[in-house]
Protein backbone atom coordinates (compact mmCIF):
# COMPACT_ATOMS: atom_id res chain seq x y z
CA UNK A 1 0.00 0.00 0.00
CA UNK A 2 1.17 3.54 -0.66
CA UNK A 3 1.78 6.14 1.93
CA UNK A 4 -1.35 7.66 3.63
CA UNK A 5 -1.15 11.36 4.33
CA UNK A 6 -2.40 12.88 7.57
CA UNK A 7 -5.68 14.18 6.10
CA UNK A 8 -6.61 10.76 4.71
CA UNK A 9 -5.84 9.22 8.10
CA UNK A 10 -8.21 11.60 9.89
CA UNK A 11 -11.00 10.90 7.38
CA UNK A 12 -10.64 7.13 7.93
CA UNK A 13 -10.87 7.58 11.71
CA UNK A 14 -14.01 9.72 11.33
CA UNK A 15 -15.68 7.05 9.16
CA UNK A 16 -14.87 4.33 11.71
CA UNK A 17 -16.45 6.39 14.50
CA UNK A 18 -19.63 6.89 12.46
CA UNK A 19 -19.93 3.15 11.75
CA UNK A 20 -19.47 2.25 15.43
CA UNK A 21 -21.97 4.91 16.58
CA UNK A 22 -24.63 3.73 14.11
CA UNK A 23 -24.17 0.10 15.24
CA UNK A 24 -24.70 1.11 18.88
CA UNK A 25 -27.90 3.06 18.05
CA UNK A 26 -29.36 0.14 16.07
CA UNK A 27 -28.58 -2.27 18.90
CA UNK A 28 -30.28 -0.09 21.53
CA UNK A 29 -33.31 0.42 19.28
CA UNK A 30 -33.69 -3.32 18.82
CA UNK A 31 -33.59 -3.92 22.57
CA UNK A 32 -36.26 -1.27 23.20
CA UNK A 33 -38.58 -2.61 20.48
CA UNK A 34 -38.33 -6.11 21.90
CA UNK A 35 -39.24 -4.77 25.34
CA UNK A 36 -42.53 -3.36 24.01
CA UNK A 37 -43.61 -6.44 22.07
CA UNK A 38 -47.20 -7.24 23.19
CA UNK A 39 -47.69 -10.57 24.91
CA UNK A 40 -50.59 -12.86 24.20
CA UNK A 41 -52.09 -12.02 27.59
CA UNK A 42 -52.47 -8.39 26.46
CA UNK A 43 -54.35 -9.28 23.31
CA UNK A 44 -57.40 -6.96 23.15
CA UNK A 45 -59.43 -9.85 21.80
CA UNK A 46 -59.48 -11.22 25.34
CA UNK A 47 -61.59 -8.26 26.46
CA UNK A 48 -65.27 -8.84 25.77
CA UNK A 49 -68.66 -7.48 26.89
CA UNK A 50 -70.30 -10.83 26.32
CA UNK A 51 -72.72 -11.86 29.09
CA UNK A 52 -72.53 -8.43 30.73
CA UNK A 53 -75.72 -6.49 31.52
CA UNK A 54 -75.26 -3.27 29.56
CA UNK A 55 -78.88 -2.08 29.72
CA UNK A 56 -79.65 0.96 31.83
CA UNK A 57 -82.03 3.90 31.78
CA UNK A 58 -80.53 7.37 31.52
CA UNK A 59 -82.65 10.37 32.61
CA UNK A 60 -83.37 13.16 30.18
CA UNK A 61 -81.91 16.60 30.89
CA UNK A 62 -85.04 17.76 32.69
CA UNK A 63 -84.88 14.83 35.07
CA UNK A 64 -81.22 14.99 36.05
CA UNK A 65 -81.78 17.41 38.91
CA UNK A 66 -84.27 15.12 40.67
CA UNK A 67 -81.33 13.20 42.13
CA UNK A 68 -80.09 16.44 43.64
CA UNK A 69 -83.50 17.15 45.09
CA UNK A 70 -83.49 13.82 46.89
CA UNK A 71 -80.20 14.67 48.62
CA UNK A 72 -79.65 16.92 51.63
CA UNK A 73 -79.20 19.96 49.36
CA UNK A 74 -82.27 22.20 49.45
CA UNK A 75 -84.08 23.24 46.30
CA UNK A 76 -83.24 26.88 47.04
CA UNK A 77 -79.54 26.01 46.96
CA UNK A 78 -79.86 24.37 43.54
CA UNK A 79 -82.46 26.49 41.78
CA UNK A 80 -82.36 29.80 43.61
CA UNK A 81 -85.99 29.48 44.73
CA UNK A 82 -87.08 30.92 48.06
CA UNK A 83 -87.56 28.62 51.03
CA UNK A 84 -91.27 27.76 51.12
CA UNK A 85 -93.41 25.55 53.30
CA UNK A 86 -95.16 22.46 51.95
CA UNK A 87 -98.44 24.40 51.76
CA UNK A 88 -100.58 25.27 48.75
CA UNK A 89 -98.58 28.49 48.36
CA UNK A 90 -95.34 26.51 48.40
CA UNK A 91 -96.82 24.12 45.84
CA UNK A 92 -97.92 26.76 43.35
CA UNK A 93 -94.75 28.82 43.68
CA UNK A 94 -92.51 25.79 43.21
CA UNK A 95 -94.51 24.79 40.14
CA UNK A 96 -94.41 28.35 38.79
CA UNK A 97 -90.65 28.48 39.18
CA UNK A 98 -90.27 25.27 37.18
CA UNK A 99 -92.66 26.50 34.48
CA UNK A 100 -91.46 30.08 33.96
CA UNK A 101 -89.15 31.16 36.78
CA UNK A 102 -92.22 33.03 38.05
CA UNK A 103 -92.53 35.41 35.07
CA UNK A 104 -96.11 36.60 34.56
CA UNK A 105 -95.41 38.10 31.13
CA UNK A 106 -93.54 35.28 29.38
CA UNK A 107 -94.70 33.37 26.29
CA UNK A 108 -92.62 30.35 25.31
CA UNK A 109 -91.88 29.09 21.80
CA UNK A 110 -94.94 26.85 21.85
CA UNK A 111 -97.34 29.64 22.80
CA UNK A 112 -97.78 28.75 26.48
CA UNK A 113 -98.29 31.87 28.53
CA UNK A 114 -97.65 33.45 31.88
CA UNK A 115 -96.31 32.40 35.24
CA UNK A 116 -97.85 28.93 35.04
CA UNK A 117 -97.53 28.47 31.25
CA UNK A 118 -101.16 28.04 30.24
CA UNK A 119 -102.28 27.09 26.75
CA UNK A 120 -105.17 28.88 25.07
CA UNK A 121 -107.34 25.75 25.18
CA UNK A 122 -106.95 25.31 28.94
CA UNK A 123 -107.67 28.99 29.55
CA UNK A 124 -110.90 28.69 27.56
CA UNK A 125 -112.02 25.81 29.80
CA UNK A 126 -111.77 28.01 32.87
CA UNK A 127 -113.45 31.03 31.27
CA UNK A 128 -110.54 33.12 29.93
CA UNK A 129 -110.67 34.11 26.26
CA UNK A 130 -108.56 37.27 26.14
CA UNK A 131 -104.89 36.30 26.26
CA UNK A 132 -103.65 39.90 26.48
CA UNK A 133 -105.83 40.54 29.49
CA UNK A 134 -104.53 37.31 31.00
CA UNK A 135 -100.86 38.17 30.44
CA UNK A 136 -101.21 41.67 31.87
CA UNK A 137 -103.07 40.68 35.02
CA UNK A 138 -101.14 38.72 37.70
CA UNK A 139 -104.27 38.42 39.85
CA UNK A 140 -106.14 36.74 37.00
CA UNK A 141 -103.23 34.34 36.46
CA UNK A 142 -103.34 33.30 40.11
CA UNK A 143 -107.09 32.72 39.91
CA UNK A 144 -106.58 30.76 36.70
CA UNK A 145 -104.09 28.48 38.41
CA UNK A 146 -106.44 27.76 41.30
CA UNK A 147 -109.41 27.18 38.98
CA UNK A 148 -107.44 24.76 36.84
CA UNK A 149 -106.13 22.81 39.82
CA UNK A 150 -109.65 22.73 41.29
CA UNK A 151 -111.09 21.39 38.04
CA UNK A 152 -108.32 18.79 37.70
CA UNK A 153 -108.83 17.69 41.29
CA UNK A 154 -112.49 16.99 40.55
CA UNK A 155 -111.66 15.05 37.38
CA UNK A 156 -109.02 12.99 39.19
CA UNK A 157 -110.90 12.59 42.49
CA UNK A 158 -111.24 8.79 42.10
CA UNK A 159 -107.61 8.37 41.09
CA UNK A 160 -106.49 10.43 44.07
CA UNK A 161 -108.52 8.12 46.32
CA UNK A 162 -107.20 4.94 44.67
CA UNK A 163 -103.53 5.69 44.14
CA UNK A 164 -102.29 8.15 46.80
CA UNK A 165 -99.65 6.53 49.06
CA UNK A 166 -99.07 3.70 46.59
CA UNK A 167 -95.67 3.21 44.98
CA UNK A 168 -95.45 3.50 41.21
CA UNK A 169 -92.30 3.56 39.09
CA UNK A 170 -90.19 3.89 42.20
CA UNK A 171 -92.01 6.86 43.79
CA UNK A 172 -94.80 7.31 46.31
CA UNK A 173 -97.89 8.81 44.67
CA UNK A 174 -99.21 11.94 46.42
CA UNK A 175 -102.11 14.26 45.73
CA UNK A 176 -99.85 17.23 44.98
CA UNK A 177 -97.80 15.08 42.61
CA UNK A 178 -100.96 14.06 40.75
CA UNK A 179 -102.16 17.67 40.49
CA UNK A 180 -98.77 18.90 39.30
CA UNK A 181 -98.67 16.16 36.66
CA UNK A 182 -102.18 17.16 35.53
CA UNK A 183 -100.94 20.73 35.09
CA UNK A 184 -98.15 19.39 32.88
CA UNK A 185 -100.00 16.80 30.81
CA UNK A 186 -103.71 17.27 31.44
CA UNK A 187 -105.91 15.14 33.73
CA UNK A 188 -106.68 12.60 30.99
CA UNK A 189 -103.02 11.71 30.51
CA UNK A 190 -102.55 11.39 34.28
CA UNK A 191 -105.52 8.99 34.48
CA UNK A 192 -103.93 6.80 31.80
CA UNK A 193 -100.59 6.87 33.61
CA UNK A 194 -102.03 5.87 36.96
CA UNK A 195 -104.50 3.29 35.67
CA UNK A 196 -101.83 1.63 33.53
CA UNK A 197 -99.54 1.27 36.53
CA UNK A 198 -97.19 3.91 35.17
CA UNK A 199 -96.75 2.27 31.77
CA UNK A 200 -98.50 4.93 29.67
CA UNK A 201 -96.34 7.92 30.49
CA UNK A 202 -96.47 11.33 28.85
CA UNK A 203 -93.53 13.41 27.63
CA UNK A 204 -93.85 17.08 26.72
CA UNK A 205 -91.86 18.97 24.07
CA UNK A 206 -89.01 19.51 26.53
CA UNK A 207 -88.79 15.83 27.48
CA UNK A 208 -90.51 16.23 30.86
CA UNK A 209 -92.55 13.27 32.07
CA UNK A 210 -95.52 12.70 34.36
CA UNK A 211 -93.33 10.58 36.62
CA UNK A 212 -90.86 13.44 37.01
CA UNK A 213 -93.55 15.95 38.01
CA UNK A 214 -95.12 13.45 40.40
CA UNK A 215 -91.77 13.03 42.12
CA UNK A 216 -90.62 16.63 42.07
CA UNK A 217 -93.88 18.06 43.44
CA UNK A 218 -94.74 15.28 45.87
CA UNK A 219 -95.67 15.91 49.48
CA UNK A 220 -97.28 19.37 49.36
CA UNK A 221 -100.51 19.98 51.26
CA UNK A 222 -103.11 20.74 48.58
CA UNK A 223 -106.15 20.23 50.80
CA UNK A 224 -106.78 23.98 50.40
CA UNK A 225 -107.92 23.25 46.82
CA UNK A 226 -111.56 22.18 46.61
CA UNK A 227 -112.60 19.97 43.68
CA UNK A 228 -114.93 21.80 41.32
CA UNK A 229 -116.04 20.46 37.96
CA UNK A 230 -117.16 23.92 36.78
CA UNK A 231 -114.31 26.00 38.23
CA UNK A 232 -113.78 29.36 36.50
CA UNK A 233 -111.23 32.13 36.89
CA UNK A 234 -113.31 35.18 37.72
CA UNK A 235 -112.20 38.58 39.02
Amino acid sequence: MGNINYDDYLEILFMIKRIIGLSIILTIGGIISVGFTPEKSNDMKSYSTADLDLYYIAPNFNEIDENLLSSNITSSTIFGTPELTRSYIGFKEALAFKESRGDYGIINQFGYMGKYQFGIGTLALIGIKNKNKFLNNPELQEKAFYANVSRNKWILRKDIKWFVNKRMNGIIVTESGILAAAHLAGPGAVKKYLRSGGVEDFTDAFGTTIRYYMKRFAGYDTSFVLPDRKAKALL
